[in-house]
């Protein structure tokens, strides 16, 4: 049914240009020499720099891009939980798009777009499911309402209004007060991206960008190569 509301989207109305939208990026590169000995050392830098110097709004929020077994890609914006040498960690429930894509092909890229900053890091990898006390350990630190936000959410299920979800949630917060501890979703979990690739992307002057590729090798080292912008 059309709604007699909605508004057609109309040519001749001006509106902004996308190709005269130009920034001017930074003038300070990124050089091999001063790169740290691993990817997810030199993520830590950036990640320190991008929170703590930049004060971005959710540094850790990252685009998370999976393909299904026939190869149809879809992403969406999660947030990064941990990371170290073994891989970067996010949450989700396993019955969702990504962890249907995952389930059938664990090939992913994560991108974050560090905007302000005139950066990106691009990691590609192998994502496998964490272990239950692992997100049993990170589910308790989650807000109270986030926990039953978890079990009230079928996600990626298609519903029949927000009234449905609503009643859902109150539902839970009925069933499990706040101060009452919330069991972990049997089908709520982590994964965990272990990194085969990670590009640095810095910024330049006349879009010549330094692009930094760390490649994992067979004896689990690390090589760097020079992409070009």
């Amino acid at each position: 049914m059309t709604d007699p509301d909605a508004v057609a989207f109309d040519p001749a109305e001006p509106v902004p240009d996308p190709a005269a939208m130009r920034k001017h990026y930074r003038a300070e590169g990124l050089a091999e020499a001063g790169l740290a000995a691993t990817p997810v050392a030199q993520f830590a830098r950036w990640f320190k720099q991008a929170a703590a110097e930049a004060h971005l709004f959710e540094p850790n929020a990252m685009i998370v891009s999976t393909a299904d077994a026939e190869g149809r890609p879809s992403s969406r914006t999660v947030l990064l939980k941990q990371f170290d040498e073994q891989g970067f960690v996010f949450f989700t429930n396993y019955g969702s798009h990504k962890g249907r894509d995952l389930a059938g092909n664990p090939y992913v890229c994560l991108l974050f777009p560090w905007h302000p900053m005139a950066r990106q890091v691009i990691v590609t990898g192998v994502a496998r499911r964490t272990g239950r006390d692992e997100t049993a350990a990170y589910f308790r630190t989650r807000p109270h309402g986030s926990q039953l936000g978890a079990w009230a959410s079928a996600q990626s299920s298609v519903i029949a209004s927000r009234a449905e979800l609503d009643a859902s949630y109150a539902e839970l917060a009925a069933r499990y007060p706040e101060g009452e501890q919330v069991p972990v979703p049997p089908d709520w979990g982590g994964f965990r991206v272990a990194p085969q690739t990670v590009e640095f992307w810095q910024g330049r002057e006349n879009r010549l960008h330094d692009r930094l590729r760390y490649v994992v090798e067979q004896d689990g080292g690390w090589r760097v190569e020079r992409l070009s912008p």
